[in-house]
């Protein structure tokens, strides 16, 4: 290809040559021409026009060596180009060889590398399974275990360790979570309560009647005891004559028949006609007037809250609250101190008080709803859905104990504000016999699990102190066991405030010096 590029130029030289001498043979030729008319013409032009002839050839040898030269000049320079690209063209040929000649001697080796690589890898590998292998013969000979035996405990160890990890690792997160909490509920609950002062509730189950004399018992009494067979069946109630003077005593369960039996009776010791047909006639007054009385509390209630309306059927429901008791507590002043606290936790909080107040006042009404089943905190929820009660303060009514899981923020205020009002000291009494098996039960949760030696529950239950095997359970894991028996208690019992576990692990060391 070089080649030919080299001849071309040549080629143009010979064919710019070729051009000059035919200029020169046409000048010759053209000399002969005008020789020959200037012979024709005669001697007097002869010389003149052999001059110009002479001239004429001159010019045109002169020009044709002129163009001889500038052709020459260009096909040098032509020439001189083409072997400077040329060389260049080989140079990049070359370095090109160059670069590929040594990428294919890196490639030779990295390749040589390689082999060497795998073989050391081939080398360690065999000796990791050689020493594997004397190290399980050894395992056997000292434990005396087979490879399967060692596999189980080698897996036992790890897992015992993965727990620990895990367990220290849900410390350390509880640990900061209940810090940060701790610091923003400490404050609001602080102003709650502060806010929301109750006194002591001391619910009874009896209520006494101061009569106006000794005589008036006569007449209650009936003869052969009549009129207070009558007054019994027509309030349900149990009317006790003894000899304390100038009082009787009306005894009931229902706090809301207590309370009309003793409007009944009083009315008639004002009447002074007692016999059975008046004491129906009042009772049946009494029973009206009720209704309107029920629902007058009621409205009370929401004026003293501040709760915008409220369906009527619920209004009533919360004025026959006022006559039923929760743990001994009232029940009305129990909603009402829930309704306020979570009323001032909602407006720390940002959140929407009156759904937070509504939540708090119904939160316990299907305790006194008389024909549903079920746990009273559903029981509540699906009255207060019927009657239109935004899906926020159904949501906090039915998850107040756990029964469902909360959807709004205010379901975890309202059930707050309900173990707040229930734990304060004073708002409720247990029988002895409740008393007892609440610290039964509590001890008997906590033998359940595995390592625990000894359970004390102090304190009225407010406490529960485990005792466990130093051996069995190590530190980390009896943080976790605390845990696993609080879970159990909230999941398995139910009861007023809050029930510290105190697990103890104690190691003792005793020697004899003789």
């Amino acid at each position: 290809m070089a080649g030919v590029e080299i001849l071309l130029p040549l080629l143009g030289i010979a064919v710019g040559i070729i051009s000059a001498v035919s200029g020169v043979v046409f000048a010759k030729r053209r000399y002969s021409t005008l020789l020959q008319m200037a012979k024709r013409e005669g001697e007097e032009g002869k010389k003149k026009i052999l001059e110009e002839a002479q001239r004429e050839a001159e010019r045109l040898l002169k020009e044709a060596r002129k163009r001889i030269q500038e052709e020459e000049r260009r096909l040098q320079s032509e020439i001189s180009r083409k072997r400077y690209e040329v060389n260049r063209q080989r140079r990049q040929v070359e370095e090109q060889e160059e670069r590929l000649r040594r990428k294919e001697e890196n490639l030779r080796k990295l390749e040589r590398e390689l082999r060497q690589k795998q073989a050391e890898l081939d080398r360690r590998e065999e000796r990791i399974n050689n020493a594997e292998n004397e190290l399980l013969e050894k395992l056997e000979q000292v434990s005396r275990m087979t490879v399967e035996e060692a596999k189980r405990e080698l897996f036992r160890k790890v897992e015992q360790q993965a727990r620990l990890e895990a367990a220290q690792l849900a410390l350390k997160i509880k640990e900061e979570a209940h810090r940060r909490a701790e610091e923003e509920a400490k404050e609001i609950i602080a102003t709650a309560i502060q806010r929301c002062a109750a006194s002591r509730t001391a619910e009874v189950t009896t209520t006494v009647v101061e009569l106006p004399s000794e005589d008036i018992k006569g007449r209650i009494i009936g003869r052969e005891g009549r009129n207070i067979r009558a007054f019994e069946a027509i309030t349900g109630v149990e009317l006790i004559v003894d000899d304390t003077p100038e009082v009787v005593v009306i005894s009931s369960f229902d706090a809301l028949r207590r309370e009309k039996a003793k409007v009944i009776l009083e009315r008639l010791i004002e009447d002074g006609r007692i016999h059975p047909a008046r004491i129906e006639e009042i009772a049946q007054k009494v029973d009206e007037e009720f209704e309107e009385y029920i629902k007058r509390i009621g409205e009370e209630t929401l004026v003293e809250l501040q709760i915008s309306y409220m369906h009527p059927e619920l209004v009533k429901l919360v004025g026959k609250m006022k006559f039923r008791t929760s743990y001994g507590q009232n029940l009305l002043a129990h909603s009402v101190e829930t309704a306020k606290l979570a009323g001032i936790m909602a407006s720390e909080l940002g959140l929407n008080v009156e759904d937070a107040k509504r939540g708090g006042l119904l939160h316990d009404i299907g305790k006194v709803v008389e024909d549903e089943e079920g746990p009273h905190a559903l029981v509540g929820a699906k009255v207060a859905k019927r009657y239109g009660e935004k899906e926020a303060v159904v949501n906090a009514i039915a998850s107040h104990h756990g029964d469902v899981e909360p959807t709004t923020l205010i379901a975890p205020l309202v059930a707050a504000a309900d173990a707040i009002s229930g734990a304060r000291p004073g708002a409720r009494r247990e029988s002895i016999e409740q008393y007892i098996k609440r610290l039964h039960d509590l001890e008997q949760i906590a033998y359940r699990f595995p390592g625990v030696e000894k359970v004390y529950a102090l304190y009225a239950g407010r406490e529960v102190r485990v005792i466990v095997d130093a051996e069995r359970i190590s530190d980390i894991e009896a943080k976790a066991l605390a845990d696993e028996i609080a879970r159990t208690i909230e999941n398995e019992m139910q009861y007023p405030g809050q029930i510290k576990v105190i697990v103890i692990r104690e190691i003792r060391a005793m020697s004899i010096a003789r």
